[in-house]
């Protein structure tokens, strides 16, 4: 259980965290919930309201719809790694700020690098530029599977998107998740982006 002592030790270390304005707003930080020994990662954007309140990712209408979509493949929650690209919430909930992003990415990385997990999915367009290191929209990038750090990244919308847009895309993220499942099950193969999509941890140095 190495990977998950230090995720708590690193946990302990973000809770206090002041790196950046958004400290002195927050109730909580949300630093991430899940096995941390899990197959699959999901990286978000920032908390939200309720987020923010419990101290934990993805536990709003978002999280349920998130919840439900894993359960369409076969999956619970307590199955897979949840956490976001800002452990605090911004104000309003904005967009996060290039500033805040570069104070808080260097917690997502080591978590990526404890639970090290085959699939990493990333949910909306600032958890999929981030770590794909392509500025081009999550309509462009979604329903495929790209070799990023030696794994597969599963860029998909975010869960507040789709309850926004309507069915359209909620099955656009259902064809997603059912991607991830064949990713899983090793039936998947990688698409063909180029040398400077497989191997994006140094982004984060």
């Amino acid at each position: 259980m190495t990977g998950h002592d230090d995720l708590m030790k690193l946990a302990a270390v973000a809770a206090g965290c002041t790196r950046c304005p958004l400290a002195s707003g927050r109730t909580t930080v949300v630093f991430g919930d899940g096995d941390s020994d899990a197959d699959i990662m999901f990286v978000g954007e920032a908390p939200g309201f309720h987020e923010d309140q419990q101290g934990l990712p993805f536990v709003g209408a978002a999280g349920k719809l998130l919840e439900r979509l894993l359960g369409e493949i076969g999956l619970r929650r307590d199955d897979v790694y949840i956490a976001n690209v800002l452990k605090c919430r911004p104000p309003g909930n904005r967009d996060p700020l290039p500033a805040e992003i570069e104070e808080c990415k260097d917690y997502l990385r080591r978590q990526l690098e404890l639970v090290d997990p085959r699939v990493v999915v990333t949910l909306g367009n600032f958890a999929t530029k981030l770590l794909l290191k392509r500025d081009v929209g999550i309509t462009r990038l979604r329903g495929q599977v790209y070799p990023w750090w030696r794994r597969h990244l599963v860029p998909t919308l975010h869960p507040a998107a789709a309850l926004r847009g309507g069915e359209r895309l909620l099955d656009q993220m259902r064809e997603d998740f059912a991607l991830v499942r064949s990713v899983v099950d090793g039936a998947e193969s990688l698409a063909a982006v180029g040398d400077d999509a497989v191997e994006q941890l140094g982004l984060f140095s």
